[in-house]
C-alpha cells in the first residue's frame, strides 16, 4: 500500500476560511528541494505559521489548540497556482486524511488523490454550514467514502460527494497507480498471453 486505506473518517476539523490558497501558500517553493518524500508536513503554510525567527505565529489556525483533528476545512479555490505534488504531500505529512472546500483546483484535486488525501467537495452553502458548526462547538464531520457523503454530526445534516471510481477504489484499498496495475497483474498476464506474438 502507498498509503493508509481511506473508507470512514470520523474526527474533528481545523477551519481555515480563506480563498484561492495557493500551492506556494500550502508549502514555500524554497522547501522543494528536498530528495526525499519526507518532512514536508514540517513546512505546511510555513509563512503563515512562523514568524521569520521560527517562532509559531499564536494568530494562524494551526497554531491554536483549540482545533485539531485530520480533517481540513478550507475556502473556495484551495489548491489553486503552480501544479506541485508537493503540496497535498505536505498536507498528507501534516496528519490530515482529508480535505474540504467549495472548490478545488483541479491538479491539486488530482495529487490529493495520489496520495490518499481525500478531496471532498461540497456546496458553498454546506460549507458555511461546516465552518459555523466547528466555530460553534468544535463539531465532528463523517466522511463517509463508500456511500460519498459528509455528515455534521452535531446536526446530522449531510451532503452527497463526486469521486472518480477508479480514484474511490485507489483510496479505499491505499493503491496510488502503481499498486492498482499490481493488483490486477494476474488479469494482465493472462491478457497478454493471448496476444498473437
Amino acid at each position: 500500500m502507498a498509503y493508509d486505506k481511506f473508507n470512514i473518517l470520523t474526527s474533528t476539523a481545523v477551519p481555515l476560511p480563506i480563498e484561492n490558497v495557493d500551492t506556494d501558500q500550502i508549502i514555500p517553493a524554497r522547501f522543494l528541494k528536498a530528495t526525499e518524500r519526507v518532512g514536508f508536513g514540517d513546512n505546511l503554510f510555513r509563512d503563515w505559521r512562523y514568524n521569520p525567527d521560527n517562532t509559531p505565529k499564536t494568530d494562524f489556525v494551526l497554531n491554536d489548540p483549540t482545533y485539531s483533528g485530520k480533517i481540513l476545512v478550507g475556502g473556495k479555490n484551495f489548491g489553486s497556482g503552480s501544479s506541485r505534488e508537493h503540496a497535498a504531500r505536505a498536507v498528507y505529512d501534516y496528519g490530515f486524511r482529508a480535505v474540504v472546500s467549495s472548490f478545488f483546483a483541479d491538479i491539486f484535486k488530482g495529487n490529493c488523490l495520489n496520495i490518499g488525501v481525500l478531496p471532498v467537495q461540497v456546496s458553498p452553502e454546506f460549507a458555511e454550514k461546516i465552518f459555523a458548526a466547528i466555530y460553534a462547538d468544535k463539531t465532528e464531520l463523517k466522511i463517509d467514502l463508500p456511500a460519498q457523503t459528509i455528515t455534521l454530526l452535531s446536526t446530522g445534516e449531510s451532503e452527497q460527494f463526486d469521486i472518480n471510481s477508479y480514484k474511490k477504489n485507489n483510496m479505499q484499498n491505499g493503491f496510488d497507480d502503481i499498486d492498482y496495475l499490481q493488483s490486477i497483474k494476474g488479469e494482465i498476464q493472462e491478457f497478454a498471453a493471448q496476444l498473437p506474438f
